[in-house]
């Protein structure tokens, strides 16, 4: 972590207290991305305890999340931050508020690999898919939790554009599913299923931006939430 690029302190209790902060975000964020990976590899593996543990384990997160949101509470109330400081506990808030929604959505999909299991479902087509998807949308959260701890909005706009191809295979999956469905109606419950898992990988890659957006809000001061791809490029080359 650059410590560098954040303001010193005459308070050296003050810069620990930021610093801890921001190691927290990095622990939590490290145990999101372990829960997709576990949570993807459960359902194309039938792996019902390993959908168990993750299931269990996103009470972990959310403790995190409800830790971090007091300590960033407290230091607003008591330090009174501005500027950089300020945006910093700003956009931690809004951070952990994501990396506990993709908990969420992993704890979804590892329900569901625990129904299919209980309901004999075999392997279908799109688990390859599956995972590839997942795999992108993992190295985008990952991405965007490395520039959070470098503090640098460098190479953003990749991250960023890699959601578009979330987005084309996620429309590719469903027209998939959707010609499943129409083709033979025994497949519709489990199609709907994998239709929603499809959806929450892609909701994890919307999340995974949105953590980006908010990275350039806290370096830059700039509100980028509602931009287009082309427009954030634009306005980060300025």
């Amino acid at each position: 972590m650059d410590n560098s690029k954040v303001a010193y302190h005459i308070s050296e209790k003050f810069n620990k207290e930021l610093e801890d902060i921001r190691n927290q975000v990095l622990r939590m964020g490290g145990l999101v991305e372990s829960q997709i990976q576990q949570a993807v590899h459960a359902l194309t593996t039938g792996d019902t305890e390993l959908a168990e543990l993750v299931i269990k384990q996103d009470s972990q997160i959310d403790e995190l999340e409800m830790v971090i949101d007091a300590e960033c509470t407290q230091i607003i109330a008591l330090r009174q931050p501005a500027a950089f400081d300020l945006r910093l506990l700003l956009t931690v808030l809004r951070v952990i508020n994501e990396l506990e929604r993709i908990g969420d959505l992993a704890e979804r999909i590892a329900k569901t690999a625990i129904y299919l299991s209980a309901n004999s479902e075999g392997r279908t087509d799109q688990y390859y898919e599956l995972q590839h998807m997942s795999g992108l949308v993992r190295e985008m959260l990952h991405d965007s939790l490395d520039s959070f701890a470098r503090i640098s909005v460098d190479g953003i706009t990749d991250i960023t554009a890699r959601d578009e191809q979330v987005d084309r295979e996620y429309s590719s999956i469903i027209r998939q599913l959707i010609t499943q469905m129409m083709e033979d109606p025994r497949n519709i419950t489990r199609s709907l299923d994998m239709l929603w898992t499809v959806r929450a990988l892609e909701r994890i890659g919307d999340h995974s931006r949105y953590i980006c957006e908010h990275l350039v809000y806290m370096v830059k001061g700039e509100d980028v939430r509602h931009l287009t791809q082309a427009e954030l490029e634009l306005k980060l080359k300025n």
